[in-house]
């Protein structure tokens, strides 16, 4: 019997990068899976949602927009599948990634992928890449507690390990991912599948880069370093995380698979049809 995998998305405000994430999922070889959006307060996506028939989707709308962690565990409630896959709204997966994520959780509890780290210009609404790198690291879970190299974005586990360390936690927010690595890991079999099946967006000016290094973030940071004694973990910007000796060390090979082709959705196509 092959798994069944629910695809946890929460989405808020980004109908467009939403909708590629579901092209790629609708080009996904391993089909036996459902899709659980949470549209945590945004602008509605019945739309962009309509135009996937194929794919199994449940929309959740919440009328207060609580934040990512807290729709992702809504989400995770509202999941019917043994297996849980993570991704966020503005993240892209391959079409072979399922299929090998499901084939490493022959042997593991939890399995995670090698990302590549993409930056884009969005032009007329549709976002082309302008460069990427690759995110692969050594899984070693002692050094993971000094700078985390886990990407949640396309990562695969038993829905049945909430029930073993509770659902994600929303008191530390920025650093929700890394908690919930630190937790599974203490509990589970992780496994690392060494290739870059996962899209990352990143923009070194957007709203989920490290730079901005305000008092909340550090607040969140405290509560991770305490809750896991952490010790006294400095907050640096990501980019110049990467060239820390002990983090450069762990870089490993991986199998890189993306043509470097921006992924087309049928909502784009659809809305640019209609504007000429």
């Amino acid at each position: 019997m092959r798994p069944f995998v629910s695809v946890v998305i929460p989405t808020y405000n980004r109908p467009y990068p939403l909708a590629e994430l579901l092209e790629a999922l609708s080009r996904q070889t391993y089909r036996h899976f459902e899709v659980i959006i949470v549209n945590d307060g945004g602008i509605p996506v019945h739309d962009v949602v309509a135009l996937y028939p194929e794919l199994d989707v449940r929309l959740i709308d919440r009328r207060e927009n609580e934040g990512h962690v807290a729709a992702r565990n809504e989400g995770v409630k509202a999941a019917r599948g043994d297996l849980i896959m993570l991704c966020d709204d503005d993240d892209l997966v391959l079409p072979c990634h399922l299929e090998r994520m499901a084939a490493a959780l022959e042997h593991a509890d939890f399995a995670y992928a090698d990302a590549e780290i993409v930056q884009y210009r969005v032009k007329n609404d549709q976002r082309v890449p302008s460069a990427r790198f690759l995110f692969a690291y050594e899984y070693d879970l002692e050094a993971m507690r000094t700078f985390s190299t886990y990407v949640p974005s396309g990562s695969v586990y038993r829905k049945s390990l909430h029930d073993e360390i509770g659902c994600f936690d929303t008191t530390v927010h920025h650093y929700w991912d890394w908690d919930f690595f630190l937790r599974a890991a203490s509990v589970c079999r992780v496994t690392r599948v060494a290739a870059a099946t996962v899209l990352y967006a990143f923009s070194p000016d957007g709203d989920n880069v490290s730079r901005h290094m305000n008092d909340k973030r550090r607040q969140y940071l405290r509560r991770l370093c305490e809750k896991h004694g952490l010790g006294d973990l400095p907050m640096k910007n990501f980019w110049l995380l990467l060239d820390e000796p002990e983090v450069a060390k762990r870089r490993a090979k991986s199998e890189v698979i993306w043509d470097g082709k921006p992924v087309v959705s049928r909502f784009w196509a659809q809305k640019n049809a209609s504007d000429h």
